[in-house]
């Protein structure tokens, strides 16, 4: 298959994969043909599929998701592992119905790739790390807290903003609702 198309496949921008060739530390085999064509072997791997799930929360954010799966790619690939997919979604951890991470959670990979816990769920972490392995399936986190101060202050935090937005969501609503109202009357 040719290069750009090993990119997108893997979630990964063309130029980092070209840049990989040409430093000599692509994860799988490639040859360049005459034509000047890169093609890369992409043969199937025998432990498993690998998933890297990307998350970021509002739309004004979507620059750093793609940042993000670069980064997932590029320590998969570190470690020896081909990624099978990269799923990239804009919601909030706090949102128990995100299709795709309820995608994955049907069907689970032999191995779920996170750059942080976070990217993959706001609160239950710990069960999704204490379940997955029981249905087959590695979770790996890439950067993980030395402590869990951190993450308990980022929880609560993360809590506070959650219930703020929704409050002040509710009341804006009604506040639009009554000027509508007030305009037509």
């Amino acid at each position: 298959m040719k290069l750009s198309d090993w990119a997108k496949k893997q979630g990964i921008a063309y130029q980092t994969a070209w840049r990989w060739f040409k430093a000599g530390t692509m994860p799988v085999p490639c040859i360049k043909t005459a034509s000047g064509t890169i093609l890369v072997n992409d043969v199937p791997r025998q432990d498993g599929a690998t998933v890297v799930y990307c998350r970021v929360s509002s739309h004004p954010k979507k620059a750093d998701l793609d940042r993000q799966a670069e980064r997932c790619v590029a320590f998969c690939t570190a470690r020896g592992w081909t990624v099978d997919r990269v799923v990239k979604e804009i919601a909030s951890g706090m949102n128990d119905q995100r299709r795709k991470l309820n995608s994955i959670l049907k069907k689970p990979p032999s191995r779920l790739v996170v750059e942080h816990k976070d990217r993959l769920t706001r609160f239950g972490f710990a069960y999704l790390e204490t379940i997955l392995p029981h249905l087959g399936c590695e979770v790996v986190v890439m950067n993980r807290s030395p402590d869990g101060q951190d993450d308990l202050m980022a929880d609560l935090v993360a809590v506070v903003t959650s219930f703020c937005c929704r409050l002040y969501g509710k009341r804006r609503g009604s506040a639009k609702a009554k000027q509508v109202v007030k305009e037509l009357t």
